[in-house]
């Protein structure tokens, strides 16, 4: 799994570049990120849904598995 996890970084850039960032005008995972600290864009009183947090797990995985690919490839080899 780890190797898998180091070696497929190129995959990880594609998908955080593409689902990741989608739509691109203004892209979700920015307005959910600012909406879970409180800088909710969406008028300031609404809780978010189990719609909005699948949103962010589409959306953010890219990016983790990708943060989690660098770490992994930059670190020592033991």
């Amino acid at each position: 799994m780890k190797e898998r996890l180091k070696k497929n970084w190129k995959l990880f850039l594609i998908a955080s570049l593409t689902l990741g960032l989608s739509p691109f005008r203004e892209p979700h995972i920015w307005g959910k990120i600012k909406w879970i600290l409180g800088g909710n864009a969406f008028s300031g009183e609404h809780a978010m849904k189990g719609q909005d947090w699948f949103d962010v797990l589409l959306h953010g995985t890219p990016w983790i598995l990708l943060i989690i690919s660098g770490v992994l490839n930059l670190s020592k080899k033991k």
